[in-house]
């Protein structure tokens, strides 16, 4: 692995601070700091909206289609969650539209419903909805729409036990600028149930590595940006689909920090049931980065990724 050069041109290396090392005090900072992230990261990972619990992903075509956990139903749910019959699901001019059955509560946003509008293509928000301890909302991928549904009694949850990472390196906390790209600018973005569309990408963020300049192309978030990239672990003790990183919009100069410590694992490493980007191939860095999340094998992933296809 190519190692932290400290003594490194700080006019190639933007992540080299002249030769200075960090103080004591500056490394027990930053670990804290990391470890209170990783923390509320797991936290996260298990709330009601996190990906642990996710038990089901149904695309819908136009028409009526029903719904519970009958077998005889056009859309499953996992045995015990819902009713046999729980209610219809109606896909017309790319609106869904949900009807609940006979005797069965379904909420809207905590308010029952016997017929309601779920999604609207120009929606800012979809609701969530709830039957007993699951729950469920419209996604939309491109032209596709489904049925994102979660369990909060999912047996993943309680036999989630974290996420095992790398041990917290301050040299990882690099300096990096931000080169802004046109407001036109777009990327394409592959996600894992192979569908490839046009992203807007506001710039790259550009840092060195041991002698070398390196830039990775970001997306657009709504506290700063996202960045979807692949290393030498990936595949290896990393997950071979890539990571995430989100890192603090720049300042007035262009300056930001890119901190790989925040390296974090994409949904799908924690269920067959979403649908995450893949890294685009200028994101995919020549060398190991030793930092951040490793691989997660338990939940569900393997066993049903035919369930996305």
């Amino acid at each position: 692995m190519m190692r932290f050069a400290f003594w490194c041109l700080p006019v190639l290396l933007l992540g080299c601070t002249k030769g200075k090392k960090p103080g004591m005090q500056e490394v027990e900072k930053h670990e804290s700091e990391i470890n209170a992230w990783h923390a509320k990261r797991m936290d996260d990972l298990v709330a009601p909206g996190g990906w642990v619990n996710l038990v089901g992903l149904f695309w819908l075509e136009p028409g009526t289609h029903s719904f519970g956990s009958g077998e005889d139903n056009d859309i499953v749910f996992p045995k015990g969650t819902v009713p046999d019959r729980a209610g219809l699901f109606l896909v017309h001019n790319g609106q869904v539209i949900i009807t609940a059955a006979k005797g069965v509560e379904i909420l809207v946003d905590g308010k029952p419903v016997t017929t309601a509008l779920i999604f609207h293509p120009d929606s800012v928000r979809n609701p969530v909805l709830a039957l007993d301890s699951v729950r469920w909302n419209v996604i939309q991928r491109g032209n596709k729409l489904g049925i994102r549904l979660r369990d909060l009694n999912s047996p993943a949850l309680k036999d989630f036990k974290g996420v095992e990472r790398y041990p917290v390196d301050i040299a990882w906390r690099l300096q990096a600028r931000f080169e802004k790209y046109d407001a036109q600018k777009t990327i394409p973005i592959t996600n894992i149930i192979g569908q490839t569309l046009e992203q807007h990408s506001p710039g790259a963020v550009v840092f060195g590595w041991n002698g070398h300049q390196f830039r990775l192309d970001a997306l657009e978030e709504p506290d700063g940006f996202l960045i979807v990239f692949a290393d030498e672990t990936a595949g290896q003790q990393t997950y071979g689909g890539g990571r995430f990183i989100i890192i603090a919009k720049p300042d007035a100069a262009g300056k930001t920090i890119i901190d790989f410590n925040k390296a974090y694992n994409p949904p799908c490493v924690f269920s067959a049931f979403a649908t995450c980007p893949l890294p685009p191939k200028q994101n995919r860095l020549p060398f190991e980065i030793k930092a951040g999340e490793l691989d997660y094998h338990g939940g569900g992933r393997h066993q049903a990724v035919s369930a996305q296809h």
